[in-house]
């Protein structure tokens, strides 16, 4: 039995700990859906398909503009699935992968996000690992489909 620093919040946290993974994976999906659009259309002050095709040619990804829908999908498609926890152990490994990979990337610039190193990754990286264990729970479609991968 847990004891709380404030007892007074106990049953505030029992009522709701049903919604704090489903709010923990909306989060993630929420995060990860803007990115596609700044990739795939520009949106949100992104540089759009073709600048980012021309990034990732740079940068090494090769050919630029298969890198870039795979990683904009990824994000927009993943970030959908995971929003309403549909097939969400499948599009966790997806984020797992993709977040490894972005860790690799980034960790050459340190630590720290203002500088463009990988906390963020791997905030994300660890988020996704828990609904590749945990799966969608019980707020999400794979749940009402009685479906888990």
């Amino acid at each position: 039995m847990s004891r709380y620093y404030i007892p007074a919040l106990g049953n505030l946290y029992a009522s709701l700990d049903r919604y704090m993974l489903p709010m923990l994976r909306i989060a993630l999906g929420l995060i990860l859906i803007p990115h596609g659009c700044q990739k795939l259309f520009g949106w949100f002050g992104g540089a759009g398909f073709a600048r980012f095709t021309q990034i990732f040619e740079t940068i090494g990804y090769k050919p630029g503009a298969f890198w870039v829908t795979v990683v904009a999908l990824t994000e927009v498609v993943g970030g959908l699935m995971l929003v309403f926890g549909f097939f969400t152990r499948f599009a966790a490994l997806a984020v797992v992968i993709f977040m490894i990979n972005a860790v690799w990337f980034t960790s050459a610039k340190g630590f720290f996000w203002t500088a463009g190193g990988s906390e963020f990754s791997l905030l994300l990286l660890a988020v996704a690992l828990v609904y590749l264990v945990k799966g969608g729970g019980e707020c999400s479609v794979d749940s009402r489909l009685g479906k888990e991968l």
